[in-house]
């Protein structure tokens, strides 16, 4: 009988999350409290992710206290599990061909940030809020490829060649990895000479509306799909805005986001 965790965590995605988890600690020989199952715990990140309910809201159905949930999410975020898993779903997408290297995208998303922390900055598009960015290179489809986070004042024009380095050696169908798209797309936030002298540099050509020249509507057909991307990443409701203080669980949850977008192909 299938449960509420299990639809939350189907088979083949616990089996991809096994591949990146650390191996439970052994148990003491003098008994002590058994350890929350893996699974369910998954199940419940997935469910804050989604929802973007508090820890504290967490429904007991996952039989775990939300103070074990959280501590088991900041330790597989220590980990760098999250990370881990979106790299295994992009490996995984590569290999079975469903990744367009053609031409991707670049783009940034402004979150605010609830109580501050680490990587936050005034959004000058929010009266100057606390906020951070979601910055993200898609490929053809829309699937993320790089993902990254900055403070909410940070020129979208820093991002862009953190975010090509980002881009992981991804197994193909057939062939090497492949870590570079043919064609970059982006708006005139990136319109500068070292950003195109870079990414000629690299072998990919860059398709950047000129400030003052070309407007950024001419992109239009091929940005949308990052614009997509974005409207995915809100039905992680977790991400309409940062409540963690921390940037690294912020960038968990990011990760987490990505890995499930990604997930979503897979299991078409």
């Amino acid at each position: 009988m299938t449960t509420f965790a299990d639809r939350l965590v189907p088979d083949e995605l616990w089996e991809l999350f096994q591949r990146v988890v650390p191996a439970s600690p052994t148990r003491p020989q003098g008994g002590g409290r058994r350890r929350a199952d893996d699974r369910l715990i998954l199940a419940a990140i997935v469910f804050v992710a989604t929802t973007g309910c508090t820890w504290r809201q967490l429904p007991p159905i996952f039989g775990a206290s939300w103070q074990t949930v959280h501590r088991r999410f900041a330790e597989w975020s220590a980990a760098r599990v999250w990370a881990k898993l979106y790299r295994i779903m992009l490996d995984e997408l590569g290999a079975r061909g469903e990744l367009d290297w053609s031409r991707c995208a670049i783009d940034s998303v402004s979150v605010r940030a609830a109580k501050g922390g680490d990587l936050t900055g005034p959004n000058p598009v929010d009266r100057g809020k606390k906020g951070s960015k979601i910055h993200i290179i898609t490929e053809r489809t829309g699937l993320p490829i790089s993902v990254a986070i900055s403070a909410a004042n940070t020129h979208d024009s820093k991002a862009l060649e953190p975010l090509v380095h980002g881009i992981p050696p991804i197994r193909s169908r057939r062939g090497p990895r492949r870590r570079r798209p043919g064609k970059l797309h982006g708006d005139k936030g990136y319109d500068y000479p070292h950003l195109r002298a870079f990414l000629r540099s690299r072998g990919i050509v860059p398709s950047i509306a000129r400030r003052g020249i070309e407007s950024s509507q001419r992109l239009g057909r091929h940005r949308w799909v990052v614009e997509r991307t974005f409207s995915w990443l809100a039905g992680t409701r977790r991400l309409h805005r940062r409540y963690e203080r921390r940037s690294d669980h912020f960038g968990s949850f990011v990760a987490i986001a990505a890995a499930l977008i990604c997930y979503r192909r897979l299991a078409k």
